[in-house]
Parts: C-alpha cells; sequence; structure tokens
C-alpha cells in the first residue's frame, strides 16, 4: 500500500520529517532533492532518531551516536556506551515515490 505522508515543499533539503504511517514510525529525509524513508527509532536501544543529527546521508542517534546511512538503512557507526561499543543493526527502509507535490511511503 502506497501512503501519501507529506507534500515535498514541506521538506527541505538535507533536513528530515518524523512521520507515522499505518502505526509505524518513520524518519523521512530529503537528500538532493530525492526522498528517503527509514524506521525512525534506533535499533540500538530505540531512540528516536529524528532527536538527532543529519549530516549529509548520515544520522547520528542523539543517545549514544549509533549512525545510519538514511539512503540504505545501513549501520555505519557503532553505538557507544560507556566503555562498550556495538554495531547496531541495519534500519528498515521503505520505497518512496514523489507524484507531482505529494511524497508517499510504501508499506508492505
Amino acid at each position: 500500500m502506497k501512503y501519501t505522508v507529506v507534500e515535498a515543499s514541506e521538506i527541505a533539503n538535507g533536513a528530515m520529517k518524523a512521520v507515522d504511517v499505518e502505526g509505524q514510525e518513520l524518519l523521512l529525509a530529503r537528500i538532493e532533492d530525492a526522498y528517503y524513508a527509514v524506521a525512525r527509532r534506533c535499533t540500538h536501544m530505540g531512540e528516536n532518531l529524528c532527536d538527532g543529527r543529519l549530516d549529509g546521508r548520515v544520522v547520528t542517534c542523539p543517545r549514544h551516536g549509533a549512525r545510519f546511512d538514511v539512503t540504505t538503512g545501513k549501520a555505519v557507526g557503532k553505538a557507544k556506551l560507556l566503555f562498550m561499543s556495538t554495531t547496531p543493526k541495519d534500519l528498515a527502509t521503505y520505497p518512496v515515490k514523489v507524484d507531482g507535490a505529494e511524497v508517499s511511503i510504501g508499506l508492505p
């Protein structure tokens, strides 16, 4: 199923936005006029990634610093807790389609 979530003009280039679709908490990012959707919760301890920082294609979790490429969902940096570090699981990704001014996300 495809769900319209925002208008394209609502997200600036290099920005991200929290969206909820059918009970799924997602992060929608706009990078170089392309849109990407990934799960919004860090796979390490569930922190809201929208509270983190987006630098280029990489979002950094505000809690323990895990880093994810929003274009692929791949974990690209470890989470650090005290003296330990761990590699988090990759984020789930979702297809995004822009149709005119509308941005839609596909869910299984």
